[in-house]
């Protein structure tokens, strides 16, 4: 029977079908795992998730038996040789949770080098939960699972096919606004009467969003890419949008597609994008930032600073745009820098993550080992649904219309007149 785990793929045939049964069976003692929560009928939760558009997978990742995998995680977590950043220190009373620094400015803090230099990172304001709730992140050590819902964007989803050991040896964190919480009692699924708020895997945390970022979006980057802040105890992480829902146990997504590959970091490619500049197009297209202009500015900087548009130069990376929605890290100095980096662009410019993706890794030192494995996969660890529609008086994460980019913009025929190298190379035009 373990040799028939051993040999589980993420690709989910008949076949897979009857192992991840075995599995089961194999894992819990042939005892089924109970429901992790029983959500009201008037929350509706799960509705019907968007269908996969791949049915098989070219490039199959073989899970290990899960009680090798979780002896060999809870030896990792156990290993206190990995160094961490230094970090430059606010009093916690600052203006503003990051700082907005200038083009320069940011990019003076790309190459780490020997390690004596202090990173910004967030948190020059302190972060708005209850002291109750950070001494219990401080204290989880080892695996953490983090999302976030803000706005009331999202249902809440239980992850599912965990192994028996699996919620005694990993965190849980779902970070929600005022909004959410709001509904989630409204539901009858909190008491008003605990510290601590459960619903089933999840521990629920409240963020004072008042108090950190105008935009719900970029709130949620915080829990996103500061997770080994909010974590600092931590080994591992995954994030996982609210829209997914996990279907495969984390510590073997962790050790499949981070542990076995050697990797800093676990990230699916983009199922449609290759170039950045494609990510920019379609982030104005689908209105997914509203304003143009600062997009426009914010590709020019980039292609200035040294943004190049993917090609097979850049192997061992296969794409310069991931799917986001789900990040496995493991936390040291190149993730961590990675995260830092990434976060001060979003600071600087808006909450669209897979903008900068590529720019940072590129350019920082140390480089970052990743992962970016098939959307096949991606479809097949979770399941995708549909965000909330917005409720009457739910807080907006953008303005309804979006602002057009100016006339002179278009100048001499070009919209990006510092990215024509960019835009030559990426279509194969002969340079000067």
């Amino acid at each position: 029977m373990g040799k028939l785990v051993t040999t589980t793929t993420l690709c989910f045939s008949l076949s897979y079908l009857f192992l991840s049964l075995i599995f089961t069976l194999f894992t819990t003692k042939c005892q089924f795992q109970s429901t992790l929560f029983n959500y009201p009928p008037s929350y509706n939760p799960h509705k019907h998730p968007i269908p996969t558009l791949h049915s098989s997978c070219n490039s199959p990742v073989f899970f290990s038996d899960y009680g090798f995998v979780l002896s060999e995680i809870q030896r990792l977590v156990g290993d206190d040789s990995l160094w961490d950043l230094k970090y430059e220190q606010g009093n916690g009373n600052g203006d503003s949770f990051g700082r907005n620094y200038s083009t320069r400015k940011r990019l003076s803090y790309f190459d780490y080098g020997d390690g004596g230099s202090e990173i910004p990172c967030g948190f020059f304001k302190k972060f708005p939960i209850s002291d109750h709730d950070r001494m219990a992140m401080e204290s989880c050590n080892g695996v953490v699972v983090v999302s976030a819902i803000f706005g009331d964007h999202d249902k809440i989803r239980q992850p599912k096919g965990l192994g028996y050991k699996t919620l005694d040896n990993v965190c849980f964190y779902m970070f929600v606004d005022e909004v959410t919480l709001e509904q989630l009692r409204y539901h009858n699924m909190l008491s008003k009467n605990t510290k601590e708020n459960r619903i089933g895997a999840w521990r629920i945390v409240k963020v004072s969003s008042e108090e950190l970022y105008e935009n719900p979006a970029m709130n949620g980057i915080v829990p996103k890419y500061l997770v080994h802040r909010l974590f600092p105890s931590s080994k591992y992480s995954i994030w996982v949008d609210a829209k997914m829902q996990l279907v495969v146990d984390p510590l073997l997504l962790l050790h499949s597609l981070l542990i076995v590959k050697d990797a800093d970091m676990a990230i699916s490619k983009h199922p449609l994008y290759v170039h950045t500049m494609e990510e920019v197009v379609a982030t104005a297209r689908w209105k997914k930032w509203w304003d143009v202009d600062s997009l426009q500015i914010q590709i020019e900087t980039y292609c200035e600073n040294g943004l190049r548009p993917w090609s097979s130069k850049k192997h061992p990376y296969p794409s310069d745009v991931p799917d986001s929605a789900i990040i496995l890290r493991k936390h040291g100095v190149a993730s961590n820098l990675f995260s830092c980096l990434l976060f001060n662009e979003l600071e600087a410019f808006n909450p669209r993550d897979q903008l900068p993706f590529a720019f940072v890794r590129d350019l920082m030192n140390p480089k970052i080992k990743l992962n970016m494995f098939e959307v096949e996969v991606f479809e097949h660890v979770a399941s995708e649904y549909r965000h909330n529609i917005k409720h009457k008086g739910s807080v907006k994460t953008q303005p309804t219309r979006t602002k057009r980019a100016s006339p002179d913009l278009l100048a001499n025929g070009s919209s990006c007149t510092k990215c024509d190298s960019y835009l030559a190379e990426m279509w194969g035009e002969p340079q000067d």
